[in-house]
């Protein structure tokens, strides 16, 4: 009997810090989301080389998509996701592919901790959402439409 006792206690002292060791994973990523969320607005023109379109330049939502050239699940998953966002809401989005290893100054001002990552920006460059790991379209247009409430 106390065999049993002893393993059930073993058992619920595993499960005590495995739930501890999770919670301050989140606190630590929300932490890092925060700090994100108030980083200083960029010079788009200045830091992606300033090659925006006219309509690119006049959409009310930039999309930050932070890559490599290795990334399986930004080819596979974010990509696509990204083209149905772009498809949704047309001309009032823009989209800014940001290759992570080739651009540390953006990556550590948005807390880059994983790749994908998606930053969705107002038009005056502050953040308004950042995802970090695959963001679905749908996660992604209720961010945009958010922004565009906050700024209609």
């Amino acid at each position: 009997m106390s065999a049993i006792l002893l393993r059930l206690g073993l058992l619920m002292l595993l499960a005590a810090c495995t739930w501890l060791l999770v919670w301050v994973a989140r606190q630590y990523i929300e932490a890092r989301r925060q700090r994100a969320l108030a980083a200083l607005a960029p010079d788009f023109f200045a830091e992606t080389g300033g090659n925006f379109s006219a309509a690119e330049s006049a959409a009310k939502v930039r999309i930050l998509a932070f890559s490599s050239a290795d990334c399986r699940q930004c080819k596979q998953l974010q990509e696509p996701a990204l083209r149905r966002v772009l498809e949704a809401r047309g001309d009032t989005v823009a989209l800014v592919t940001v290759d992570a290893p080739s651009s540390p100054e953006l990556t550590e001002r948005y807390q880059v901790l994983t790749l994908p990552t998606t930053v969705v920006l107002d038009s005056s460059g502050k953040a308004h959402a950042v995802n970090y790991g695959f963001a679905n379209s749908t996660r992604l247009l209720e961010q945009i439409d958010t922004v565009l409430c906050v700024h209609s």
